[in-house]
């Protein structure tokens, strides 16, 4: 079989398409992150995919349970991935990239940069006939240390006080990705309901296009831009556990916003504190 090379550029596409991938499933650097259902993962999936649960890219400490686990559990979990430095890394799931934005997400926050997203997840690979297998892949573990991008201007992660700090700031916007009941406070998921002041709401799943099989939406853009959020600025992304906010992380850097940061605490800490400030 014809190996096609993988990009090894320092800034990789952060989108990669079914056909694109299709002819590189054998190279020997690549590594294929699994987040679907554990059910769909057991019944097909691409080729060489390791799954993993999307709860373990949590912390799962209450009331915030979608904050970023300790270093000393992410080493543990990617070192049974089989994970290294120098491994291009393509991620995907069965519900239009909410897990796969946040485990993007958590690679950022590890400094790895070689990697895309599989635009569509699985529906998109298994509706255009690519190749699936049933074989349970069992990567052989690695030995290896990770540090935490955290430095207060330049990580992927904006916690409660930088949210704070930056209120008034034109520079820095903050996509909600909620549904708008939970935006206008009429669904309460935490002690209090609503929105940080300012917040701009497009529900995540506005972002796919269900007509190409749940890819990312073409005409994003301009969608944005109208409701207020523009390129040129820092966008800070956020839900109720950055679970579906991971999904606008990712289409946030696709379009090349100035900055983009998740706020991993988001409403389930936010809500349920005495001091933030609530709009509605």
């Amino acid at each position: 079989m014809t190996q096609v090379p993988l990009k090894q550029n320092k800034k990789p596409s952060l989108i990669i398409e079914p056909e694109e991938l299709a002819p590189r499933l054998e190279q020997e650097n690549l590594l294929i992150i699994d987040l679907c259902n554990p059910q769909v993962y057991q019944q097909l999936h691409v080729p060489g995919a390791v799954h993993l649960m999307p709860q373990q890219l949590m912390s799962g400490v209450q009331p915030a349970a979608g904050k970023l686990p300790s270093l000393a559990q992410l080493e543990t979990l990617f070192q049974q991935l089989g994970y290294t430095e120098d491994k291009f890394i393509v991620v995907y799931d069965d519900e239009g990239g909410g897990w796969a934005g946040r485990f993007i997400w958590t690679l950022d926050m590890i400094g790895h940069q070689n990697y895309a997203y599989l635009n569509g997840g699985v529906h998109a690979w298994l509706k255009e006939g690519h190749p699936v297998e049933k074989v349970i892949n069992q990567p052989e573990p690695t030995s290896i240390s990770l540090t935490l991008d955290d430095s207060t201007e330049n990580s992927a992660r904006a916690d409660r006080d930088y949210i704070l700090a930056n209120l008034d700031n034109p520079q820095v916007q903050i996509w909600d990705a909620r549904s708008p009941e939970e935006y206008r406070g009429e669904r309460v998921l935490a002690r209090r309901g609503g929105h940080i002041p300012g917040a701009i709401n497009f529900e995540w799943t506005q972002a796919m296009d269900s007509a190409r099989n749940y890819r990312i939406r073409e005409d994003l853009q301009p969608v944005l831009l109208d409701l207020g959020l523009n390129v040129d600025h820092e966008v800070i992304t956020h839900c109720q556990s950055h679970h579906r906010s991971g999904f606008a992380y990712l289409v946030a850097k696709m379009l090349g916003f100035r900055r983009v940061k998740a706020y991993d605490g988001s409403w389930s800490e936010w809500g349920n504190l005495s001091h933030t400030p609530v709009e509605q």
